[in-house]
């Protein structure tokens, strides 16, 4: 069952509307910073005194409690994948060392030519919108905080933060597949100079990659043999020893990151400069985001404003393509990954409204008694029972004003942290 729609983001606006404005009004910033430097800040005033408003107002924070739990869970292993998704990243991007970097030639991208043989028999200004930055990541992300906080203009079902809670337990199960699709199959960067740039990673290969890749990389006779001994038979060339800072405990670490001298004291100093990594990183982070946000907008509020947030999806797809930010198939495997992942986790939150499976559940239950009641033609014993599938429908309200309070506090608090992190690490895109 739908949500109620009938209140409004903020006054005279639906939450679709607010977050298409959203964007637009940020767009601004690359057509008149001046009224985007006047807008922005007015935009974000009236819709936390509006959101702040209806916190006050909203009167199902029993059920948002009872979701608390699944939702701190959901935060903690999403902070997890992304540990495990950053050495990742480092790991893929050192251990063939700068050199292979150098050397290796971007896959042939059919999804690239396609859009290079566009840009020249369509019209410029077509072109112009699709090479445009319309939405970036950060954008996507705070589209999914405004559906949430929408629970309490009784746009979307609650719990919001149950719905939060799918949201991030689903991006987790994305990010770690990613990890693991990337780090099976090392694949070259669509950008060759990337990891010259922005790492200082040894020249030569980890002593891994000199053992089992190096010696029969390009030369065809030495795989056929390797296939047929199945055995690693090549004599290793001399290279430089790995160099092993004093990192503790996680000193380990040192044999996946490959850190060099002057990279930083410690291994979450190298960590924090991994980035978006410097090969192809199968499938797109970014484009998981983005669907995960629109699978999420689709069946929670639907309406017109889906299908442009669709749209803008598939812009992002072919602006990741154009700008060479991944290859094609990263942005077609992160679109049915996220589709699939998004319809798996159901179970969490649902848009569906359960308080009649829970009725027909205790019908189920007291069927015997029902009948019984009505041969005997017992009134009030029939009231009774129907008062209690009734019930049965319906969530208790038992927490205290106080309660309210500081937990509803509490979460206000917490999400407006995470939407300070989420514009500040990702203005990048």
């Amino acid at each position: 069952m739908a949500a109620d729609r009938s209140k409004r983001f903020v006054p005279g606006l639906g939450i679709g509307t607010v977050a298409i404005a959203y964007v637009c009004v940020d767009y601004l910033q690359h057509v008149s910073p001046t009224w985007h430097d006047w807008l922005m800040p007015a935009f974000w005033v009236v819709l936390v005194l509006s959101t702040v408003y209806h916190i006050l107002l909203y009167r199902h924070w029993s059920k948002e409690l009872r979701s608390a739990l699944p939702f701190l869970g959901s935060v903690v292993f999403l902070l997890l994948a992304f540990l495990f998704e950053t050495i990742s990243v480092r790991f893929v991007t050192a251990v063939l060392g700068l050199d292979w970097h150098r050397s290796a030639n971007p896959l042939p991208d059919t999804g690239q030519w396609l859009l290079l043989e566009l840009n020249e028999k369509l019209p410029k200004s077509l072109v112009t919108f699709l090479r445009a930055h319309i939405i970036t990541l950060h954008h996507y992300l705070v589209i999914f905080v405004m559906l949430a906080f929408s629970v309490t203009f009784g746009s979307i079902k609650p719990p919001g933060l149950g719905f939060a809670a799918r949201y991030i337990f689903t991006m987790a199960v994305g990010r770690l597949l990613r990890a693991f699709t990337f780090i099976s199959t090392i694949l070259p960067s669509p950008r060759p100079w990337c990891a010259l740039v922005r790492y200082r990673v040894p020249h030569y290969p980890h002593p891994w990659a000199q053992k089992y890749y190096e010696p029969y990389a390009s030369d065809p006779n030495a795989i056929s043999r390797l296939l047929q001994l199945d055995s690693a038979y090549a004599e290793v060339k001399e290279y430089p020893a790995e160099f092993t800072p004093d990192w503790g405990k996680m000193s380990f670490l040192a044999n996946i990151l490959r850190p060099n001298v002057g990279e930083g004291s410690t291994w979450y100093q190298l960590l924090k400069r991994a980035s978006g990594g410097c090969n192809d990183l199968m499938y797109s982070g970014h484009m998981l985001v983005s669907v995960l946000t629109a699978m999420a907008w689709t069946e929670a509020y639907g309406g017109w404003t889906s299908a442009i947030l669709w749209v803008l999806v598939l812009h992002s797809a072919q602006r990741e393509i154009r700008e060479r930010n991944h290859y094609t198939v990263d942005c077609i495997v992160a679109i049915y990954v996220g589709f699939l992942l998004w319809r798996a986790t159901s179970f969490i939150w649902s848009a569906k409204d359960t308080s009649k499976a829970k009725r027909a559940a205790k019908f189920d239950e007291v069927h015997t008694r029902l009948v019984q009641s009505a041969r005997d033609y017992d009134v009030d014993e029939i009231r009774e029972i129907l008062e209690e599938i009734e019930v049965a429908g319906q969530d208790k309200e038992t927490l205290s004003k106080r309660t309210i309070m500081v937990f509803g506090s509490a979460v206000v608090l917490f999400t407006f942290t995470i939407v300070v992190l989420a514009l500040t690490l990702t203005t990048d895109g």
